[in-house]
């Protein structure tokens, strides 16, 4: 099966009500916790960050709560620093909205992987009953497994925002710097959740050995579609059904051998009989 094979049959799964009532899962629940996220950070941040601005374009002295953060302290005599002139006003509000638009993007991102992770299993055995029922699935792994990787994940991808500080000032790497830390993030997390949920440690060890550049590729590509604002809430279901399928295809591939073997055996046992039967 080639890739546009896997494409266009992930596409007409994905496309059936079932799977389009399950994409509202992640949809609903990650909006509420967006918006939840984004409102408690008004409520806290922006909000003072604004009067601070105003304050220093009215020339009155701002004050700072002693008791805040102490990045919170530095980004209000930032703001303050910035709003003071007209020219440096513009730009600043300018890097605000870019910056939060951005943040905004990838906390989506984040977020939907984690909520779609809990329906994986749902996902892919639907795919299972529906295409590859003659397979059986030897899930790897424990109740903590996912949580495990998840922060162990995170950190890699922390780690890799402040290793890579020095290339955010260089323009066009930039952008691969930044996109990189969460390419990272987004590949453990979407491919431990399909392998672990279909192979054994011993078949997805196999699997992936052989086929891991084809892995990352299908992932990158996931990861390209992911950023267009905000179409992870409705394609998430769709990024598990396309690795799901291609998974199913390399462990259908890797046993469709063993068929073929006692077919031969048969075979053989049937010509045997019948030399006997012409003696």
């Amino acid at each position: 099966m080639t890739e546009i094979d896997i494409l266009s049959r992930s596409l007409k799964d994905f496309l059936t009500s079932k799977m389009l009532k399950i994409s509202l899962v992640p949809l609903i629940v990650t909006m509420i916790l967006i918006y939840s996220l984004f409102f408690a950070a008004a409520d806290f941040g922006i909000t003072a960050l604004q009067q601070a601005a105003e304050a220093s374009q009215n020339g009155e002295e701002v004050i700072v709560d002693e008791n805040a953060p102490f990045y919170f302290v530095w980004a209000t005599y930032l703001v303050v620093f910035l709003f003071k002139y007209s020219f440096t006003s513009w730009i600043a509000g300018f890097l605000l909205y870019t910056i939060g638009s951005i943040i905004v993007l990838q906390a989506s991102v984040i977020l939907t992987l984690v909520v779609i992770g809990f329906l994986t299993p749902m996902i892919l055995g639907i795919v299972h009953k529906r295409h590859y029922s003659h397979i059986t699935l030897h899930g790897h792994g424990s109740l903590l497994s996912p949580l495990w990787v998840l922060f162990k994940s995170s950190f890699m991808m922390i780690l890799l925002f402040i290793l890579l500080i020095p290339v955010y000032f260089v323009p066009v790497l930039n952008i691969i710097a930044f996109a990189l830390p969460l390419y990272y993030f987004f590949h453990k997390l979407l491919n431990y959740d399909v392998a672990s949920t279909l192979l054994s440690e011993e078949e997805y060890k196999k699997i992936y050995k052989k086929e891991a550049n084809a892995f990352r590729g299908r992932t990158l590509f996931l990861y390209l579609v992911s950023m267009i604002p905000f179409i992870t809430l409705f394609t998430a279901v769709f990024y598990i059904i396309y690795l799901g399928h291609a998974y199913f295809v390399k462990l259908d591939k890797m046993y469709e051998f063993e068929v073929p073997d006692i077919n031969n055996k048969s075979e053989k046992k049937k010509e045997e009989v019948k030399l006997l039967e012409d003696k």
